[in-house]
């Protein structure tokens, strides 16, 4: 899907070369580098090369991927992608959304924001859904301002205690629907073979090589 508007128009392709991940989570940085592995492109992280973590305003994930991934092409003046994804829980109105990694605290730590997420659905009652999914947005953004957009979506339920240490983020509680380990219980082959980020991913796939 393309970011200049609605006028139909052929997607770009990307060219084997470097390739900035626009991330500081080196969890999120080392998923999508397996994912690109087949491809031709070489990952570099953006803390690698040093580049400042945007102040993430956008209202939706498609918009923060996409701040992420143009900052990230203008400083670097390669091609970047950035992926912005979230835990959804249906209960909570879909909440913490895009704010999933915030609930996690200035330390980034996601046991803090698994058991939030855990508390605030216990206030809800007994009675309340567990149901929930992962969406993950994929921004990719050239220097010269272009930029395509993909977004993936995986559904399940929600756990509790936490299970399996693979992984990262929201994935020891969640259990994609028909399985019945956790995402961080699943060897990393198998997460990518239906995680959001892999529907993503295969949207863009698809589209770029």
């Amino acid at each position: 899907m393309s970011g200049e508007g609605d006028t139909p128009q052929a997607i770009r392709k990307l060219q084997p070369g470097k390739l900035v991940i626009a991330s500081h989570n080196k969890g999120k940085v080392r998923e999508i580098a397996e994912l690109l592995g087949p491809y031709g492109v070489t990952p570099v992280s953006a803390g690698e090369l040093d580049l400042p973590e945007p102040e993430e305003t956008g209202t939706t994930f498609v918009a923060n991927a996409e701040l992420k991934a143009m900052q990230a092409a203008d400083l670097s003046g390669l091609p970047a992608l950035a992926d912005d994804s979230g835990l959804c829980v249906e209960a909570l109105g879909n909440d913490p959304g895009i704010f999933s990694a915030r609930w996690a605290g200035p330390e980034k730590d996601f046991r803090v924001a698994m058991e939030r997420v855990e508390r605030e659905l216990a206030g809800k009652g007994p009675e309340a859904s567990r149901d929930a999914h992962f969406i993950c947005a994929l921004a990719l953004a050239w220097p010269d301002g272009h930029v395509e957009w993909f977004e993936g979506r995986v559904d399940g339920t929600l756990v509790w205690p936490p299970r399996g240490d693979k992984g990262f983020g929201y994935d020891p509680v969640f259990l994609p629907n028909g399985e019945d380990i956790t995402f961080g219980e699943m060897a990393p082959e198998r997460k990518h073979g239906m995680s959001h980020r892999a529907d993503a991913f295969r949207q863009m796939v698809a589209a770029i090589f």
